[in-house]
């Protein structure tokens, strides 16, 4: 699958500014704790795999929440010397695209294309870095048949009435990525896309593999008949065939640790009999609009190209997202979006100053900030300060304007 365009990344170096030093810490859902994040010392591969849209709604401010996230630590990385191997998946078969076509009345096919075409172009606007690997669950079919495969050969596969489930007892480590208790994971396993209550699972909290076809639904030829991948599977067998075990992060909205991403540990680590699959489990926040998390199910999305189409710059979208932690969950207004136009301004009008304060230091205080487990507001309030302040460094405006671009995203 076609991914999008890159934007051009300026070095900080190549602008006359110090190298980068401090590492990456993030928070580890896993552990509770944060932790450094990529490869140690200077140079190496620094490997990252997102989980990606199902194409039905896109691209909702959650969404761009979770993206422009993981854009930060993709440019953290780049900018510490690190080259990045970055994958992402798109869920373009899946219950609830199949449900949104049928009630539309459209083929799945094309609902899936025009919802990623519009994913990829607000991407591209935001001026978030695109994967290296952008993979549709439809193209992932063989792969995701043969780690079934190997889930059965391991006994770690069981079929009832043509479905395949996988037995969460499989695992011993499983619930390690959410720690959640049992108590905790029903409720939220049937809330998001599990069947707890259906009778002759072996444990309620089993996971689907792959879906006997349905009547009137899609369905494709594999040693366990025809039919469809699960949620989970999907992302376990595009990950460890571009990115291999143990890769540094898996990310995606916190809705996502589970059960999303605990069934896709386990599924990963016992067809492989490695772990761990990710080394760190990161998890952005929810963004809510009228008291309630941003959702398709409620319908009180926000649009990236609703914005775009109204003459919103992406830029200042960008920003009013930066205002908050990526790990916070916050509530979307239209005062947000306002300061984020006023902040855009006072800084565009700064880096088209003849001079200004030295830029050293703010590239030090974005870089320190942003290595704190992310912490774009305090990056924001550095790029203020210099904004408001006067000096007389006549390289300053272009420096900081390469700041802006190079760390936060923000074309200036």
């Amino acid at each position: 699958m076609r991914s999008w365009p890159a934007s051009e990344v300026p070095g900080l170096t190549e602008a006359g500014l110090p190298a980068a030093t401090r590492p990456l810490r993030l928070h580890d859902t896993g552990t509770g704790t944060a932790r450094p994040a990529g490869p140690a010392g200077p140079g190496g591969t620094a490997r990252m795999y997102v989980c990606g849209i199902t194409p039905y709604d896109a691209t909702h401010l959650g969404h761009a929440n979770t993206y422009l996230a993981f854009d930060l630590v993709n440019r953290v990385w780049r900018d510490l010397g690190h080259r990045v191997h970055y994958v992402q998946n798109a869920t373009d078969v899946d219950d609830p695209l199949l449900e949104r076509a049928r009630d539309t009345g459209q083929d799945w096919r094309e609902l899936a294309d025009r919802e990623i075409q519009l994913f990829r172009d607000d991407m591209t606007a935001l001026r978030i870095l695109p994967p290296d690997r952008y993979v549709g669950a439809v193209e992932a079919i063989p792969l995701i048949v043969e780690m079934i495969e190997k889930l059965r050969g391991r006994d770690a596969a069981y079929e009832l009435a043509g479905d395949v489930y996988f037995p969460v007892a499989a695992d011993p480590s499983f619930g390690q990525v959410s720690r959640l208790t049992r108590d905790e994971m029903g409720p939220l396993f049937a809330e998001r896309g599990g069947d707890p209550d259906r009778a002759g699972k072996r444990d309620p909290l089993d996971p689907m593999l792959w879906m006997a076809k349905r009547p009137g639904e899609p369905g494709w030829e594999s040693p366990f008949g025809e039919g469809r991948p699960g949620w989970h599977v999907e992302c376990s067998a595009i990950s460890i065939e571009y990115l291999g075990m143990a890769f540094d992060v898996e990310g995606g909205g916190s809705d996502l640790a589970f059960p999303h991403h605990e069934m896709s540990a386990s599924h990963a680590q016992v067809a492989t009999g490695e772990r761990p699959h990710a080394r760190a489990y990161v998890h952005a926040g929810m963004v809510g609009l009228d008291g309630e998390k941003m959702s398709k199910s409620r319908g009180n999305l926000v649009f990236v190209s609703k914005l775009r189409d109204s003459g919103t710059d992406p830029m200042v979208i960008r920003l009013a997202l930066l205002a908050h932690h990526y790990r916070a969950d916050w509530e979307w207004t239209r005062d947000g979006l306002d300061g984020a136009a006023a902040r855009l301004g006072r800084w565009r009008a700064a880096v088209s100053r003849p001079s200004g304060p030295p830029a050293a230091p703010v590239a030090a205080a974005v870089r320190d900030r942003l290595a704190d487990d992310l912490d774009a507001p305090g990056a924001l309030a550095a790029i203020d300060a210099w904004a408001a302040a006067d000096g007389g460094d006549e390289a300053a405006p272009s420096q900081v304007r390469a700041i802006a671009d190079t760390l936060l995203g923000v074309g200036l």
